[in-house]
């Protein structure tokens, strides 16, 4: 019996116990072995994956990872806490009396905030979607799985427009919350209109933000490009406009063209003009006459999303690693 079981290890036939310890050993490597990415799945692993199969499957993929990394850089936390401190702020000491005149001139006032604050915010986060994700390798690693380099640069801007996307209402909303609790229901139709711009906004920059980190060579230049899209957007472009349209008598196409030219504009219009603000807000004054509708600004608004989008999704095609 002796011989028959060593020769029967020596032909390498498992015995009962060897296949159990051997069980044993493949259940505890395992469970013992800690997952990449802090436990979660990595986009490599996930876009060979099955879901991955069609284009919808591909953007979800980048998307997620985008959101995923961005919530556990703590990039969401940041954004939400930097717009509520700010609106509630604004919210409690604008000593506005109660009632919906009161509402519409808060609302008014969180416009010029979001004017300055939205648009420096949104470029600050996506200043370096790609070109900061090319420069730590993450994004040669994207580029070598089956996935087009336009659905990177689109998964990547749609995951990042969800985290801004959301700080905007969260923090924003908390600020509404406080306005609904002491001035009731009374004019809270324009705060609403308000959020919204507000998100169209804060995505506008956002897309603008990707496509410079797309088209820039190093994290450094992207930067210093958003910083000047950021002043001539919020500061340059108004104050040449409300100087041109001073100095001569433009037609209403003119003048139109010039706000539509500029997102902040177009949320001026979109805000002030809903609350009819728009003869005490410099540049806005010339809204009421321009005769632009509705409708028409948050088309121009969305195109401002779009546009950027997909020349940044045509320009990675053309970027060298």
């Amino acid at each position: 019996m002796t011989i028959d079981r060593r020769s029967d290890d020596r032909d390498g036939t498992p015995t009962a116990g060897t296949s159990a310890d051997a069980d044993r050993t493949a259940i505890g490597s395992d469970s013992a072995d800690p997952k990449p990415d802090g436990g979660y799945e990595t986009a490599p692993a996930v876009a060979h994956g099955g879901d991955s199969g069609t284009i919808a499957g591909q953007l979800f993929v980048v998307a997620e990872t985008e959101y995923r990394l961005a919530v556990r850089s703590r990039w969401a936390v940041a954004l939400t806490a930097i717009f509520a401190v700010f609106a509630l702020g604004m919210a409690t000491f604008s000593g506005s009396d109660a009632s919906p005149a009161g509402f519409e001139r808060i609302v008014a006032s969180l416009a010029a905030l979001v004017v300055y604050l939205v648009p420096l915010v949104a470029l600050a986060f996506s200043y370096d979607a790609i070109v900061g994700r090319e420069e730590s390798g993450w994004l040669q690693t994207l580029f070598s799985l089956p996935v087009s380099r336009s659905w990177v640069v689109l998964g990547t801007a749609v995951g990042r427009a969800t985290v801004l996307a959301s700080a905007t209402v969260i923090g924003f909303g908390a600020a509404g919350i406080l306005l609904l609790l002491e001035y009731g229901f009374g004019g809270f139709e324009s705060y609403v209109g308000f959020l919204l711009a507000a998100v169209g906004l804060g995505l506008a920059f956002l897309a603008i933000g990707v496509l410079l980190s797309t088209v820039a060579r190093e994290k450094t230049h992207a930067l210093g490009i958003a910083l000047l899209a950021w002043a001539w957007f919020v500061l340059v472009h108004d104050l040449l406009a409300l100087g041109v349209v001073g100095a001569f008598s433009l037609p209403d196409v003119a003048v139109s063209a010039m706000v539509l030219a500029n997102p902040t504009g177009v949320f001026r219009a979109l805000v002030l003009g809903a609350l009819g603000a728009g003869g005490d807000a410099g540049f806005a004054a010339v809204l009421a006459e321009a005769g632009l509708s509705t409708g028409l600004l948050a088309a121009t608004l969305v195109a401002w999303i779009v546009v950027p989008i997909a020349l940044a999704a045509v320009a990675v095609n053309r970027r060298r690693l």
